[in-house]
């Protein structure tokens, strides 16, 4: 039989948040990939690790040379379903070689959060990528969810949405370090963003005015 890829999602990043079934395989992997933070987290000595790095590629290698010893488990932050290394993986591997165990998504957590459903929210990525101008432009009763990084914060987002015909008075919530003990959301405007301290490494969740929570 042949081995499997496991695509375990590990969550917003506090272990309460990792599902029961992602951490009974994590705990049993004997071949495990994952970012540096998330094997010092959940990783044993007795497993062959492989951190994700700059060089997708030889993560890659790294699993395919493993596939023939045994199962390889590979964590990966959130969701595997949005932006992560799944996308290199399906691309590389047969799919009927690859397994996914969901996780709870940033963005599940910030709208929960904010006790705001977001079933039919425009999710969009800032994080080192560049959303398409048609999805940030506004109409009645739009919301969007945002991941950020360091370059696309708080800040220039919101002048980029008022150039998008968003409005001063419309919301926007800043969430960072979801999960954690330091959590912190901020409730602002898009006005009042635009002319702050730019906060970025989150989700921000933006909402047109009549949305407004």
């Amino acid at each position: 039989m042949s081995h499997k890829i496991i695509v375990v999602g590990i969550g917003p990043g506090d272990p309460a948040y990792l599902l029961p079934k992602a951490q009974k395989i994590i705990e049993n992997a004997r071949i495990i990939v994952g970012g540096k933070r998330a094997l010092a987290d959940y990783s044993h000595n007795g497993a062959r690790a492989c951190a994700i790095g700059a060089d997708v590629s030889a993560v890659l290698t790294f699993i395919k040379d493993s596939l023939a010893a045994d199962d390889v488990v590979v964590m990966v932050s959130g969701d595997p379903g949005y932006y992560s290394l799944l996308d290199a993986l399906r691309r590389t591997f047969p799919i009927e070689r690859i397994e996914v165990v969901p996780g709870i998504s940033s963005f599940q957590l910030a709208f929960a959060r904010l006790a705001l459903p977001w079933h039919s929210a425009r999710l969009l990525s800032f994080h080192g990528r560049e959303p398409q101008a048609e999805e940030l432009l506004r109409a009645p009763g739009v919301v969007l969810g945002m991941l950020t990084d360091g370059r696309n914060n708080s800040q220039t987002i919101a002048a980029r949405l008022l150039a998008c015909g968003w409005r001063d008075e419309d919301a926007m919530y800043v969430c960072t370090r979801l999960s954690y003990a330091d959590e912190h959301i901020l409730t602002t405007t898009l006005g009042a963003a635009k002319d702050d301290k730019g906060i970025g490494h989150g989700v921000i969740v933006v909402c047109a005015h009549e949305e407004t929570i």
